[in-house]
C-alpha cells in the first residue's frame, strides 16, 4: 500500500481518469482504492460515501467547465481567438466532459448539472458571438452543437477536427 497520504484531490483525480475509461461504473471506493495502491479507509476519510464523492467530482468538473473554460477564453485579444479557444476546449475529447456526457446518461442529477453548465456556456458564446458582431442566438446553438458533436469524431484527425471548427467560425464572422 502506498505510504503518501492522498488528497481529496488525487481521489478526484482518480473518479476522472476511471470515469474516462471504464465509465460510471467504476466510481466506487474499492475499484479506486486498488487504482491507487491504497485501502478504502482512505476514500472514507475524504468522503462520506460514494454518492458524496460523485457529488465532489461533479462539483470539480462544472467549475472547471464554466468558471475555468471562460477563464482561458478570456486571456484571447481577439473575438475571433475567443471563439477558436472556446470551440477548440469543448471539442476536447480528452477533456472530462466527453465522459461526464456518457455519465449524464444513467444519473438525472449528473444530467441536470450537464444541462446546466450547457445552458452557460450557450450564453456565453451567444455573448461572443455577439461581441463579434453575430446576434442571432440560433448561430451559437449551431456553433454549440458542432463542437460538441466533434467530441464524439474519431480522434486519428484532432487538428483537422479543429480545423474545421475554425473554418466554420471564419464562415460565420464572413457572414455578419
Amino acid at each position: 500500500m502506498t505510504k503518501t497520504r492522498l488528497t481529496q484531490q488525487d481521489w478526484i483525480d482518480a473518479g476522472f481518469l476511471a470515469l474516462k475509461a471504464q465509465g460510471p461504473a467504476a466510481l466506487k471506493a474499492e475499484p479506486l482504492a486498488r487504482a491507487l495502491n491504497t485501502t478504502k479507509g482512505s476514500f472514507y476519510w475524504h468522503f462520506r460515501d460514494v454518492p458524496a464523492f460523485q457529488n465532489q467530482m461533479l462539483t470539480h468538473w462544472e467549475e472547471a467547465a464554466l468558471t475555468g473554460l471562460i477563464a482561458e477564453i478570456e486571456e484571447q485579444n481577439t473575438a475571433h481567438t475567443a471563439l477558436q479557444k472556446f470551440v477548440h476546449l469543448v471539442a476536447d475529447p480528452q477533456g472530462a466532459t466527453t465522459a461526464v456526457r456518457a455519465w449524464a446518461q444513467s444519473d438525472p442529477s449528473v444530467a441536470n448539472a450537464l444541462a446546466e453548465i450547457d445552458n452557460a456556456r450557450l450564453k456565453y458564446l451567444a455573448a461572443l458571438l455577439k461581441r463579434a458582431g453575430v446576434s442571432n442566438p440560433d448561430i451559437a446553438k449551431a456553433l454549440y452543437a458542432a463542437a460538441i458533436g466533434a467530441q464524439i469524431l474519431p480522434q486519428t484527425e484532432a487538428g483537422a477536427t479543429q480545423a474545421s471548427l475554425d473554418t466554420m467560425i471564419d464562415l460565420i464572422l464572413a457572414l455578419r
